[in-house]
């Protein structure tokens, strides 16, 4: 069975669909924020011109998502699933951000255990690489399951290679049931 990378995924507070080109005039107005990007190794993301190479590499990844509010039915930020290996068995999530008023914990953690639910019908392992310097995002994956495994150099956009954190999180052994 392959990994469907872009589902339409619903929770309690919010809704994953694919990300299309008609997104881009409310993802950017979410994403021009400048503190969205404060401690992110691609910090001024908030910039159209840097922004437009965010989005033509999300739409072409063929896994971004618009993540979206189901109360005001609003696009509320982004994530993308990313680097399938069947080998690995493994998908790295990321490329996530989400509009300030959204941030503290509840959104987040639907929209990855949203995520992780879906991952795991096809993986093993989920990777999460964040920036070394970006704290905030690193307590979040520590929020949610991620357990630090190692350091590693990654490129965003035009920047040169920068050192990030990777996470893993792996897939719940299921339980056993007694008596059956």
């Amino acid at each position: 069975m392959s990994f469907d990378l872009q589902p339409h995924l619903k929770g309690e507070l919010i809704e994953l669909r694919p990300l299309t080109l008609e997104d881009w005039d409310d993802l950017f107005a979410v994403a021009s924020e400048p503190l969205i990007w404060e401690q992110h190794p691609d910090s001024d993301r908030y910039k159209e011109d840097v922004f437009r190479i965010f989005f033509s590499e999300a739409l072409e990844s063929g896994g971004a998502f618009v993540i979206i509010d189901r109360e005001n039915q609003q696009i509320i930020g982004s994530t993308r699933f990313y680097g399938y290996d069947t080998e690995k068995s493994e998908i790295e999530i990321g490329w996530t951000f989400l509009a300030r008023n959204y941030w503290g914990g509840r959104y987040n953690r639907e929209l990855k255990q949203l995520m992780l639910d879906h991952a795991f019908k096809f993986v093993e392992n989920v990777i999460f690489y964040v920036g070394e310097n970006n704290i905030r995002s690193q307590k979040a994956t520590e929020k949610i399951g991620g357990i630090k495994h190692g350091v590693v150099k990654k490129a965003y956009g035009n920047r040169p290679p920068s050192l990030n954190v990777r996470y893993v999180i792996k897939r719940p052994l299921k339980k056993l049931r007694v008596g059956s």
